[in-house]
């Protein structure tokens, strides 16, 4: 077992390898078509549902960087690697963060998607996280000194914590977590009165009718019997497909492979419900596309539901660069590296297989509940000043995550106390939005001269 001062020079070694100035440098190739990296990702997708797709990437920027992990991770395998491994989230910009209810019914903000979750150099999380920030505030018009904080306050957020986490014993670390209630006190401390409201207002509001809101909006009633709204192509019923039988069968295959992944209290929690209705869903940017559904299940009465969705997991977009996952369902995977990276994840938290309807041999799934006291910021009226104590916030529980499963005593002794290493990852998000911006403008031409087809759908 190494020492303190063994994992300190370990990170203080590995600025000379890879200086933290080195980190502002984004190199790319010049015959890189960030097009056909999109269509590549999208061969094995729902071909009617891709369009949606490349329609929700043109709405901005900000909206094509969401659907872009699999570019940002190629061009992420280009640039300095510290070798100070953690479990990456893999897609950290500032919109998969969010709260929701942990198993205690707390409403506790942490990372909230994990589809590209893989073992991997710290830093690739924090250039996607601070290149969040500065393409979110250009396309909400911020200036160029407010777009530089709020990424400078990810950054710094960031290493402030890991420098405090390396302080802490193991135990300590895995118990930190952060509530809405502590969020809201520390933007009071922070003197931004108007933002600690809206976060004071936000929880209540899940807090008191989340499950019904997710109720009315999930459901209808027929005869008498809750049954999952029809919205195609955004939510479609089984009933409603023509190939129905064949998806009910792998649906089944799915959650009979999923409760064998579960503990066994679960097991007995879970077989109190019986399965009522199914819809395919589509969801998120980069996620369009995939198989998604939604189980609705119901428990005790009409009134006892329980919303489960289970979304098809590929391979990760890092793998090409770092490896592939020691996991042979990639379902596991992203629960795997879910409970590693949050500080309470969902009980309902497991993983499936199916049989394929389309010539594949068997498609992997992970399997959690559906909006579960669910709630995230609003990035269309967000000031700059939120903006920044909301990066200050991001960049701590991206720190606690990987404080958990890296070494964040090498992780600290490397960044630092100055801010060599934050100045540099904002020059890297200025670098890597002027790119977004050519890759959106790309995407844009590409379904002008008819290449690709996009429909636009809220």
């Amino acid at each position: 077992m190494t020492t303190v001062a063994e994992r300190t020079a370990r990170g203080r070694e590995a600025r000379k390898a890879v200086p933290r100035s080195s980190h502002s440098a984004l190199e790319v190739d010049p015959g890189r078509d960030p097009v056909a990296i999109i269509e590549e990702q999208n061969r094995t997708r729902l071909p009617s549902l891709v369009p949606i797709k490349y329609g929700r990437m043109l709405a901005s920027p900000f909206a094509f960087y969401r659907g872009g992990a699999l570019l940002m991770a190629r061009d992420l395998a280009a640039t300095a690697n510290t070798g100070l491994d953690a479990q990456l989230c893999g897609d950290a910009h500032l919109s998969n963060f969010g709260a929701f209810a942990s198993p205690e019914r707390n409403l506790v903000f942490d990372l909230n998607d994990f589809d590209e979750t893989l073992r991997g150099p710290f830093e690739c999380d924090v250039k996607r996280l601070g290149a969040s920030f500065e393409i979110l505030a250009k396309d909400r018009g911020f200036s160029k000194a407010q777009r530089r904080e709020s990424v400078l306050r990810a950054v710094r957020g960031y290493r402030e914590a890991m420098l405090q986490f390396a302080g802490l014993g193991d135990l300590e670390v895995w118990y930190a977590h952060r509530d809405t209630t502590a969020l809201a006190a520390e933007l009071q401390r922070a003197h931004d009165r108007r933002f600690a409201k809206k976060v004071k207002r936000a929880t209540a509001k899940v807090e008191t009718d989340g499950d019904r809101r997710a109720l009315a909006k999930l459901t209808r009633w027929v005869d008498g019997t809750p049954m999952l709204v029809s919205e195609p192509p955004l939510m479609t019923p089984l009933s409603e497909l023509d190939d129905k039988e064949v998806v009910e069968s792998a649906l089944e295959g799915v959650l009979r492979s999923y409760r064998k992944t579960l503990s066994a209290d679960l097991r007995v929690l879970l077989d109190g419900f019986r399965p009522v209705d199914f819809a395919r869903k589509v969801v998120g940017v980069s996620s369009v596309g995939t198989r998604c559904w939604v189980a609705l299940l119901q428990g005790r009465d009409k009134h006892d539901l329980l919303f489960l969705q289970a979304k098809e997991a590929d391979a990760s977009a890092l793998e090409p660069a770092l490896g592939a996952s020691r996991f042979s369902n990639h379902g596991r995977r992203v629960v795997e590296g879910q409970r590693l990276i949050q500080a309470a994840s969902d009980i309902f938290l497991g993983w499936g297989r199916a049989k394929a309807t389309d010539g594949r041999a068997e498609l992997d799934f992970y399997v959690r509940q559906l909006r579960d006291w669910k709630t995230s910021i609003d990035v269309e009226s967000i000031r700059p000043s939120e903006l920044e104590e909301y990066a200050s916030a991001c960049g701590w529980t991206l720190a606690r995550a990987h404080a958990r499963s890296g070494d964040r005593i090498a992780i600290a002794a490397y960044l630092g106390k100055s801010d060599v290493f934050d100045r540099a990852v904002g020059d890297f998000a200025v670098a890597y939005a002027d790119l977004n911006q050519r890759d959106h403008d790309a995407l844009r031409t590409a379904v002008a001269e008819g290449r690709l087809a996009a429909t636009e759908v809220v």
